[in-house]
């Protein structure tokens, strides 16, 4: 990182802690920088070259309102200061584009707002990549998996969208922080879309299968596995342009592979488990949390356990302190089916009397960080995928995740999946498409009778929460998980 670019930061933040009635303040100074290419059907769409820069302030002002700022590419201290009056503090001090204004949020009573005290860190972290992307490996690769999905049987489109970034975070704080951090992050999403004559349907049918890979790294992050992955959806889409559907089963066995299991911890395990949503801090316009007031209750089976770990190596959540200089570390959420407690910010943790978790996180320098799941999963068990599917007399194996569709309390969830094969007495069938699994949080909780050894962590790279919206990536998982829901074809 430019150290301009840091001590404009430091300056920021001694500008502010010296404004009448701060409380605390800190300041990210962030650089970002990589290449996003399309490819269809083997031909380059486009190359886009990203580049960003800039400082986000925020201030604890009386102690009872959070004020932000963020200045893009700032060229200096005095644009920063400038940037902080605007938010309002300069009213109070004679200053400023707004000084003598009153502000609704200093006028309005609001209770103290309290920080979970903290020991302020000093680190300087750099992951080294062992293959560095540049612009034009990441569009050989885009072309390599385009040509694999299109040249499989039935293919009518094939799109790859490569891309990577490489960030760096410099955090400090008015407790005297003083943190950098730098990574790389690359990944693969690929789409397949296959069109046949489908027999049961008595009609032509197109359906489309897509993925993701990769993770925290370079090239070595997707080696290997964007052109395995390419052909896996090329022909799984081929496959189901001839399937048929599924008949509607409620409270059916199922056995959902780790693809799919990671939508679900990220919709219905992850979410829930954000203090901020569960306090009701979210309602307005992401919902909360069906299990608020429950720490220490039972909410599921004693085969379900799950965990946050922000220091999981590989993960799109792998970091070592978070956006308000918390040292990451693994929280257990459920153990054996035990509510353990929730993903905290400071603030949150000094409402209950908790440790912060390390999973305040922003979508770049011109936004507030909000709590956020870093990787989020469902711990393995000691079962076979064989073991948990012979003991089906009559259900389904579900494949990969789709589309969500949750409620405001995460209660009430439907997920549809890729692909789904029926399960006849401990067999694997015929496979079916357009299938959508659905049911209740406690129900399919209450119901895992077994986890599977095949544990993996799938790259989501679009969660969307906040308001204005912040898409961040992050990694969700875990091992293959038996359980009761409902299956059919829509």
């Amino acid at each position: 990182m430019d150290g301009h670019l840091e001590d404009l930061a430091c300056g920021a933040v001694r500008y502010a802690a010296g404004l009448p009635g701060v409380a605390y303040c800190d300041a990210r100074a962030e650089t970002r920088s990589g290449t996003q290419v399309l490819v269809e059907n083997g031909r380059v769409d486009h190359v886009r070259d990203v580049s960003d820069s800039g400082l986000g302030i925020r201030i604890l002002d009386g102690g009872r309102v959070w004020r932000f700022a963020s200045v893009s590419s700032p060229e200096s201290a005095g644009a920063v200061k400038e940037a902080i009056d605007r938010a309002g503090l300069g009213a109070r001090t004679g200053e400023g584009p707004h000084a003598g204004e009153a502000t609704s949020e200093a006028a309005a009573p609001r209770a103290n707002i309290a920080l979970r005290d903290i020991r302020p860190h000093t680190a300087r972290i750099t992951r080294r990549v062992a293959r560095k992307p540049d612009h034009d490996s990441i569009m050989s690769l885009g072309l390599e998996c385009s040509e694999a999905i299109s040249g499989m049987p039935h293919i009518t489109n094939s799109v790859a969208a490569p891309q990577f970034a490489t960030v760096s975070k410099y955090f400090t704080s008015s407790e005297g922080a003083d943190i950098l951090e730098e990574y790389t992050d690359t990944t693969v999403s690929m789409t397949a879309t296959a069109a046949a004559d489908n027999a049961r349907s008595g009609g032509r049918i197109t359906r489309t299968v897509d993925s993701t890979v990769g993770g925290r790294g370079g090239l070595e992050a997707v080696d290997g596995e964007s052109h395995s992955r390419a052909l896996y959806v090329a022909s799984r889409a081929s496959e189901l342009a001839a399937a048929g559907t599924a008949k509607h089963v409620a409270g059916a066995d199922v056995v959902m592979n780790p693809n799919f299991v990671a939508l679900l911890v990220h919709e219905i395990l992850g979410h829930p488990s954000e203090a901020d949503r569960v306090m009701g801090r979210e309602m307005a316009w992401a919902g909360g949390a069906w299990w608020g007031g429950r720490i220490g209750g039972r909410i599921a089976s004693e085969a379900l356990s799950v965990f946050d770990d922000p220091t999981a190596p590989g993960s799109l959540g792998w970091y070592d302190y978070d956006d308000e200089g918390v040292r990451s570390s693994r929280t257990q959420l459920v153990k054996h089916g035990v509510l353990q407690g929730h993903m905290q910010s400071r603030e949150t943790a000094a409402a209950y009397g908790a440790e912060p978790t390390g999973n305040m996180r922003a979508a770049g320098y011109g936004f507030m960080p909000l709590i956020r799941m870093a990787c989020t999963c469902i711990e393995p068990g000691d079962h076979t995928v064989d073991e948990m599917i012979r003991d089906v007399r009559d259900g389904y194996a579900i494949y990969d995740m789709k589309i969500p569709s949750i409620d405001m309390n995460r209660y009430n969830w439907s997920i549809s999946c890729q692909y789904a094969q029926k399960i006849t007495d401990g067999e694997l069938a015929e496979t079916v498409r357009d299938v959508v699994v659905s049911g209740t949080a406690p129900g399919l909780f209450g119901s895992v009778s077994a986890c599977g050894k095949d544990f993996e962590v799938t790259p989501i790279t679009n969660c969307g929460k906040g308001d204005p919206m912040q898409s961040l990536a992050m990694g969700n998982g875990g091992p293959s998980v038996r359980g009761k829901a409902t299956v059919g074809s829509i």
